[in-house]
């Protein structure tokens, strides 16, 4: 018997998979219509696809907050995304959701990001204000529907429908929907939900995990806080001075009173609400995979703290000034002398329009290679 055969896999998501889930057999399929995998499912492949891009590989060296050459302890937006999707695979086995498609839709998810940050989309979308914005949701979709050119068929990777409408849907506090001609009368599916869920949790308690190893956070200044304070109960912690695995236990303890939050909310929203379907799923006036509104208060309260004593850290607005001359001086500079860009991006420009190439060209950058390119523009004893 094959076990792995294309309809052994439909019939153990019939199991698995709750009525509100995404199957696989519901699929809307590809723009692009292709043959099934014998034995890999829409969804993986989607998932595989996006591993094996140069966008997703150039994630390990985009900033989260701290700069990749900061030290090799601090998050990038690759171990990010890698956080985000394990998360987003515990809450969709827990919820009856279909577990490749929500990793697809958590490894996607920051695809689009520009180097340095949110201080780079911010440099970007000043710079494209006459020309469609920028947004890196947008961005992702962009990537993955027309600048990954990996195929002979077509542009981009030629995901599902369902992938491409969860990346589209993708929203938390930071991140903006992208393109809303997915459906946007109604609300993401059960596995887009999850994704921006696994977001949120994941860069909380890594931030705050990277604000206290980087020393602008401290105990005295972190133990005040209510998650902190049932964190500190939870593992019966009571010392004066936090090491690292002390440090550890209490970002583990986190990530796990989260998750089990989400969870056991989420499932008593839809026995309340009566959720027998994706339909009623997706017609709800309010995510259905969220927070209980203990957590929520408890979660504002960190996000204030982050935003107030991290993110506005002198050192971090320091680098985010930097990020804002280094891209910002990239652009114009490409704008006033086109030549100056390598050949194959010369050539986006009938394409795409001069101001759109830059953009896209900048925005693939990692933070390193944007640093690179500054040098050899500006710096005279830099050869070009």
């Amino acid at each position: 018997m094959n076990y792995a055969s294309s309809a052994n896999l439909l019939r153990k998501e019939e199991i698995i998979i709750a009525p509100y889930g995404t199957h696989s057999k519901d699929t809307r399929g590809r723009l692009y219509p292709e043959e099934e995998h014998s034995y890999r499912g829409c969804f993986q492949r989607d998932k595989d696809r996006i591993l094996h891009t140069t966008s997703f590989r150039r994630l390990e060296y985009k900033t989260q907050v701290f700069v990749n050459d900061e030290g090799d302890y601090y998050r990038t937006r690759l171990t990010h995304t890698l956080e985000v999707a394990q998360i987003g695979r515990t809450l969709a086995r827990a919820l009856g959701g279909n577990e490749d498609l929500a990793e697809a839709i958590c490894l996607a998810h920051d695809m689009g990001h520009p180097p340095f940050g949110h201080s780079g989309e911010e440099v970007l979308a000043r710079k494209m204000v006459n020309n469609g914005g920028f947004n890196h949701n947008r961005q992702t979709l962009r990537i993955v529907t027309q600048l990954e050119r990996r195929y002979s068929g077509f542009n981009g990777l030629n995901l599902s429908y369902e992938t491409l409408e969860g990346i589209a849907k993708h929203e938390t506090e930071y991140d903006t929907m992208g393109d809303l001609n997915f459906n946007p009368d109604i609300r993401g599916s059960l596995e887009a939900q999850i994704a921006n869920m696994a977001d949120e949790t994941a860069y909380s308690a890594h931030d705050l995990d990277d604000g206290l190893r980087s020393g602008l956070l401290t105990l005295e200044m972190v133990q005040e806080l209510g998650i902190w304070r049932l964190i500190r109960d939870n593992i019966h912690f009571a010392d004066n001075k936090l090491t690292d695995l002390d440090r550890h236990r209490f970002i583990n303890e986190l990530t796990s009173v989260e998750v089990d939050d989400i969870v056991e909310n989420s499932q008593q929203l839809i026995q309340k609400n009566r959720i027998e379907s994706v339909s009623d799923l997706v017609h709800m006036p309010y995510n259905i995979v969220s927070n209980s509104e203990m957590m929520v208060s408890m979660n504002r309260e960190l996000k204030d703290f982050l935003f107030h004593n991290m993110y506005r850290h002198y050192r971090v607005v320091r680098m985010s000034a930097k990020a804002d001359m280094i891209l910002s001086r990239l652009f114009d500079t490409f704008l006033s002398n086109p030549k100056m860009m390598p050949t194959h991006i010369q050539a986006m420009v009938d394409e795409k329009g001069l101001e759109t190439a830059i953009c896209d060209y900048i925005a693939g950058m990692t933070d390193r290679y944007a640093v690179e390119q500054y040098q050899k523009l500006f710096d005279p004893a830099i050869l070009p």
